[in-house]
Formats: structure tokens, sequence, C-alpha cells
């Protein structure tokens, strides 16, 4: 194969070779930015029966859409006697309750509903950006060990996302992962009737809480890790991919600088040369060819001149 036509097919090759490198980087790099983008709640743990403001951290995930609407759903299986809700500017809020089969009784009195779903509407998360939203909740149930708040995200072009999926104990974190409150054991909070037993149970529940905030953490930390490799691992793909293009780009210029050679291996000149020397007059490098000899003054048109034809001298030589 000629020299050209392999330098050519190298190209080639290379330049397929850069354009699949770039879509794998894409594609790991676009995997691994929702591990970083999940809905969160803090504080992450908070004593059970106290009160605390619980703040949901939004961000956008989508590249060209608004998040336009965001729903949290607070447990009513262990409800929460007094909810109120933080204004933000710009966002509507509805605020919708059930009625309890069995009326809460706290230190503030008797409560017979509960709040079950907070939705902020009307408001816009351009992409790139995040929201916070916050809420807070006098106390906070004794009986559970976590509370899960499913989160809905509602975007401008119609996507929906459900952080709604809870891991089980021993299982890797989800795709969706709902915001996870961890509820600690109160010092002081010991059932009137069964002492001992009441201080087990209360055991139970700080070392189940302190179990279910560690595999939290700890699948949460696996997912930052696999995201922050797979970032890493683009950037070098994209370095690869840059250097594949500059090394196909050198041959063909080196292939114009260079001179083209006829068959026996000598330069050729170029036809810029060429003009120039057709330009500047024959060549000179050749030998001119003699011309006629110039006729002497009268002599007649057409009559061949012989030498010597009269034979006779002038005046001025006698």
């Amino acid at each position: 194969m000629p020299a050209p036509s392999r330098s050519r097919s190298h190209r080639r090759v290379l330049s397929r070779a850069a354009l699949v490198l770039a879509a794998t980087t894409a594609g790991i790099a676009a995997s691994a930015i929702p591990a970083l983008a999940h809905i969160t709640v803090t504080p992450g743990s908070a004593q059970a029966g106290s009160a605390a403001v619980l703040t949901f951290h939004v961000p956008n995930e989508e590249a060209s859409a608004y998040t336009t609407r965001v729903d949290v759903q607070i447990p009513t299986g262990h409800p929460i006697a007094q909810l109120l809700v933080k204004p933000v500017a710009g966002w509507t809020i509805a605020v919708r309750t059930i009625t309890l089969a069995k009326p809460m009784v706290t230190d503030d009195g008797q409560f017979t509903q509960a709040v079950s779903e907070v939705i902020w509407s009307g408001g816009r998360i351009a992409p790139g950006q995040y929201q916070d939203f916050s809420l807070s909740a006098d106390p906070l149930p004794q009986a559970a060990s976590q509370l899960a708040f499913k989160t809905i995200q509602t975007y401008s072009n119609g996507d929906v996302v459900r952080w709604i999926d809870v891991a089980a104990p021993g299982q890797p974190e989800p795709d969706h992962p709902a915001p996870l409150l961890t509820l600690t054991a109160g010092t002081g909070g010991t059932a009137s009737t069964g002492g001992t037993a009441s201080t087990g149970g209360t055991a139970s529940t700080a070392s189940a809480g302190s179990a279910s905030a560690s595999t939290a953490s700890g699948s949460d930390g696996t997912a930052r890790a696999l995201a922050a490799g797979g970032v890493l691992i683009g950037l070098l793909g994209l370095a690869l991919a840059g250097l594949c293009w500059r090394r196909a780009k050198a041959p063909a210029v080196r292939e114009l600088s260079a001179p083209a050679h006829n068959g026996n291996g000598f330069a050729m000149t170029s036809a810029v040369n060429s003009g120039q020397q057709q330009g500047n007059g024959p060549d000179q490098s050749k030998p001119a060819r003699p011309g006629p000899e110039p006729r002497p003054p009268g002599a007649a048109l057409g009559a061949p001149r012989r030498k010597g034809a009269s034979g006779r001298r002038g005046p001025s030589h006698r």
C-alpha cells in the first residue's frame, strides 16, 4: 500500500477510536453525576421526642429543564403532631392533612390531625442549581428508629423523578433513595412500667438507629467514590481522545509540507516555479540555437547571395 494511503487509513482508525472513546467517556460521566445529586434531608439524625428543623436539599439533575414542583410525603405511621412550613420566595405552599384514628397527646395538648404531605410549586430551580425547603417538626416520633420522607420531583418538560426507595439493611443504596432521618434514643424517655424491659427496648432502638445510620453513610460514601472515579476516568478519556486527534492530524501536515517525487525518485518542480521560468523568458540553462545571417543592405529579397559573384574590385582597390 502506498505511503499516503496508509497514512489516511491510520488517520481514519485514530479518528474513529477517538470518537468511540469520547462517547464512552460522556456516558461514564453522565452516569456518575446522579450519584451526587440525590435529594437529602439535614440533619441526618435527631433525637426522638425532640423538636427539629428538617431541611430538604433539592438539586436539579436535568440539563435543559427546570424543577417546578417538590412533593414531600410525611410519614403517617408515626405522625408528627405539629409540622410548620418555612416560606420560600417564589414558591406556593400546599399542606395536606389526615384525621388520626387515635388522637396524639403531647405537652402542648391533644391532636386529632397530622400533616401527610407538603407541596411546593410555582417556583423554578434552574439546571445546575438547588433549593432548600425547610420544615419544623415538634415533637419527632419516639416509637420509630428512622423516618423516610418520600419525595416526588417534577420538571418543566414533564419528567417526574420519584425519590421513594428505601434500602434494606445490608443492601446497596437504590437509584432513587428517599431522604432518611435516623432517630436516636432520648436520655429521659423511659416507660412508667417495666423499667428493665423499657431500658432494653431503648437500647435496641438506639442500636438499630446506629446501624441504619452507618449503612446509609457507607452506601452514600460508596456512591460518591464511584461518582468521583467515573469523573476521573472521563477526564482521562477526554485527554486521550485529544492526543489521538493530534497524532492523526500530524501526518497530514507532514504530507502537505513534503515535495512530490516522480518515478525516478527526483523532486518535481512546482507549477509556481514553472510559471516563473516561463514568465522570465527562455531557459538560460540550454544553449541558444544559431539563427540565419543578416542580409546586407540593398540585397534583393529572395535572391541568394553568391560568394565572389562579380570577381571585380571596386575603384578604391585599384
